[in-house]
């Protein structure tokens, strides 16, 4: 598992990765705004080894998302998508999925209920 803090983040923001059957799960815990972008880019940014990412990103412990989390979520998207990859949304809770529902995301990006339906479906 690979812990990914920088001391200027709020203590309450958190993102984890870990590998689970292939696919890159990562974790995110708190509030998702500019102030956490690169953090959030850069772990859900595919790495050079030229494999197709396949990244869910489990949502279930964000609290707040503003429109930062939504650019950061389709950048990462249109990344992967060109290498074959996909990226899928997990657990997030009412008013992160409204905002997505809101801006479309959940169209663009497939937003499933629970962790263990994105990982396997």
């Amino acid at each position: 598992m690979t812990d990914i803090a920088t001391a200027d983040q709020p203590e309450q923001f958190c993102v984890e990765q870990r590998l689970v059957d292939g696919v890159r799960l990562v974790s995110v815990q708190g509030e998702i705004d500019h102030d956490v972008q690169d953090v959030l880019t850069e772990a859900l940014l595919p790495g050079d080894d030229g494999a197709p990412a396949r990244i869910v990103a489990d949502l279930s412990g964000v609290t707040f998302m503003d429109s930062t989390g939504i650019n950061v979520f389709v950048t990462a998207h249109q990344a992967v998508t060109g290498t074959d990859g996909w990226v899928r949304i997990a657990g997030a809770q009412e008013p992160v999925q409204r905002v997505l529902a809101m801006v479309g995301v959940d169209t663009l990006i497939p937003c499933h209920p629970t962790l263990e339906h994105a990982l396997h479906h």
